[in-house]
């Protein structure tokens, strides 16, 4: 996905940095958004239509009263990208008061493993106890690797290494762990396969008689590209409580076909893996991860990272100032801080407005990143109170003490000082559309809403 976030981040700076949107850009900015999409592996049809839904609407809508065509033309890209990318989002809703079942199913290497630990981790911090049934018995070392990824964060797998049978084993797993109170969800794993959809979804209803799951989720590989339409749309038709993770998301140039393939079958996209830690989940939610796209920031998703970082005081702290539009660095200090040392860096980065541009478009994100934000930090350590409360006044003599003191360059303390500009400039923008009469009901990135007033 990186290639297809850098390019339309690249295309869109053409309209925000333009003093006058008129056909003329608009008409250059649709065959950068055509190229943009073409590299990130979406359909060609699909492509072209998204570009002359966007050329379409920016030129011949009626604009609302008090809202630039600037404005107004970035909105229609954030729609159109939702509509393409899959419009509704669709959260996975357990009864935690229920014995919730859930069973995963997969070509083999799709990632299918790693995501049954991430979905254990992701769970498990929202308060639910859970179980694991290592029911793969076709892959040697299956059990190995699931009870391995899954002893850090104490969650008991259940196995047999005996019974070459996945069947029994699932039975005797389902059992044991009814037999235990506490435990209020359990993932089953089960064996990969190597070709076509149809041994797996005659694997997952003789499985289904036996389990009897709340859900069953389908993972697949992004970097397939389009032809996980193919999966997906088999998978949707066979099933009704049927789901999909979308793994590998994170250094997959495809990673938006699959993405548009999938959403385009209707298929509910659940989750995404987006890194190889067993944090690195996230839920699918089509406005923030446009959001993400366009790099206007997944403020939703920051929020949650926050929430899981910090104190209550601090948390209510940073929510309030993203309400009021009223970061300091001292915020974004605190935040990179906190939320670094439980989950990737460049994930965390790529959610704050702005700031993403800091890490620089090296291939190797996650490490420029660290150093990047580690700069970050050190520039905001030779800072005085006031100028972490009040970047206006860091000018001339103050950029020059700041430098020295954080072993950086002047530029380094500029380069920082506009990307928290650009973020602050961003979130008022936002919180301005939100509140002006007559805007859209679509005039923030839906699900925001509350965030700004």
């Amino acid at each position: 996905m990186r290639e297809l976030r850098n390019s339309l981040q690249n295309a869109i700076m053409k309209i925000r940095g333009a003093p006058i949107v008129d056909k003329e850009l608009i008409d250059e900015f649709c065959r950068d958004l055509e190229n943009a999409l073409l590299s990130g592996d979406v359909n060609l049809d699909l492509a072209l239509s998204m570009t002359e839904k966007v050329r379409e609407r920016a030129l011949k809508d009626q604009i609302p009263l008090g809202v630039s065509r600037r404005d107004y033309t970035l909105k229609v890209i954030y729609d159109e990208l939702t509509n393409l990318l899959g419009k509704r989002f669709a959260p996975m809703r357990l009864d935690p008061n229920e014995l919730s079942i859930v069973m995963f199913i997969g070509i083999q290497g799709s990632g299918k493993t790693t995501s049954i630990g991430k979905i254990a981790n992701y769970f498990q911090k929202r308060g639910y106890k859970v179980g694991v049934v290592g029911g793969d018995t076709f892959r040697p070392g299956a059990l190995d690797q699931l009870q391995q990824y899954l002893a850090p964060i104490n969650v008991e797998v259940y196995g047999d290494v005996k019974e070459k049978k996945s069947s029994k084993v699932i039975k005797k797993g389902l059992n044991h762990f009814k037999e235990k109170k506490n435990i209020n969800l359990v993932l089953i794993d089960t064996a990969g396969r190597h070709k076509e959809e149809k041994s797996l979804l005659k694997e997952m209803q003789e499985i289904a008689k036996i389990a009897k799951p709340t859900e069953i989720i389908l993972v697949v590989d992004a970097t397939i590209g389009q032809q996980a339409q193919a999966q997906a749309d088999a998978f949707n038709r066979a099933t009704p409580i049927g789901s999909i993770i979308l793994t590998k998301l994170d250094g997959s140039a495809k990673g938006g076909g699959a993405v548009s393939a999938v959403a385009i079958t209707g298929a509910k996209i659940r989750f995404y893996g987006d890194g190889e830690k067993i944090q690195d989940m996230e839920e699918f939610n089509p406005t923030r991860f446009v959001g993400s796209l366009l790099g206007m920031g997944d403020i939703e998703g920051l929020l949650q990272s926050v929430n899981e970082a910090f104190d209550e005081e601090d948390t209510a702290e940073l929510r309030d100032a993203f309400k009021k539009g009223k970061l300091t660095l001292r915020h974004f200090k605190i935040q990179l801080e906190s939320a670094s040392k439980q989950s990737s860096i460049g994930k965390i980065v790529s959610k704050i407005p702005g700031v993403s541009a800091l890490t620089g478009k090296q291939p190797t994100l996650e490490a420029e990143g660290q150093k990047n934000v580690k700069r970050f930090i050190a520039i905001c350590n030779s800072m005085t109170e006031e100028e972490l409360d009040n970047a206006r006044v860091i000018k001339g003599k103050r950029i020059q003490r700041i430098a020295k003191g954080s072993g950086t360059s002047p530029q380094e303390v500029k380069l920082l000082l506009n990307q928290f500009n650009q973020a602050v400039k961003q979130l008022k923008m936002m919180r301005k559309m939100r509140g002006r009469r007559g805007a859209p009901p679509g005039g923030i990135p839906p699900g925001l809403e509350g965030m700004f007033g």
